[in-house]
């Protein structure tokens, strides 16, 4: 368990953070940069779950995703090493969890025609806003995993999880008929 009695350390005031290892890193090192991103999209879920507290499909999906995005990010901050039986890592199941998810919203609604502007309700928006800085992390995740190993299974939980936050944003939508489509040279 975290205890965090005093929430100021000076210690980064430098420009430098520590991983979960213990390993100084600058905090413009690519590892900082994914993890950070992974905060940013939980904190725009955060924000998404104030518009979608009382969708009882959406609400616990959501809630035990903010809750796995703190498990990503103790995920990415922590080099893979030959320890890995005690590190905390993003699993397989989790993704396929995702998966089945995506498939019971997706399947109440109608097939897309057009692809979707981010908008239409206010909770549609920002679990579009959230899939956007999600996608993001996963570029980020992405850079990282060229320059050096990550979990293998916190890819693919990011590309899931910004295809779960479009399904639910359509969900969101009065499940898809309310959607914004684009209209292909509209304003021309």
């Amino acid at each position: 368990m975290v205890t965090l009695n005093r929430i100021y350390t000076r210690s980064g005031d430098a420009g430098a953070t520590r991983l979960a290892s213990g390993a100084p890193v600058s905090k413009a090192d690519l590892r900082v940069e994914a993890y950070g991103l992974v905060d940013e999209t939980n904190a725009a879920i955060g924000m998404a779950r104030c518009a979608t507290a009382e969708d009882a499909a959406l609400e616990p999906i959501l809630a035990r995703i903010q809750n796995e995005l703190f498990d990503l990010g103790a995920d990415l901050a922590t080099p893979l090493g030959p320890d890995e039986a005690s590190k905390l890592r993003i699993v397989e199941g989790q993704v396929e969890r995702l998966e089945r998810e995506i498939d019971a919203l997706n399947g109440r609604m109608a097939p897309l025609s057009s692809f979707v502007l981010p908008g239409g309700s206010p909770a549609a928006a920002a679990l579009h806003l959230a899939r956007t800085i999600c996608r993001r992390a996963e570029r980020a995740t992405v850079a990282l995993a060229g320059r050096e190993p990550v979990g293998p299974a916190s890819l693919k939980y990011l590309n899931r999880l910004s295809d779960l936050l479009f399904v639910a944003a359509r969900f969101a939508n009065d499940e898809g008929r309310a959607d914004v489509l684009w209209t292909p040279g509209a304003t021309r």
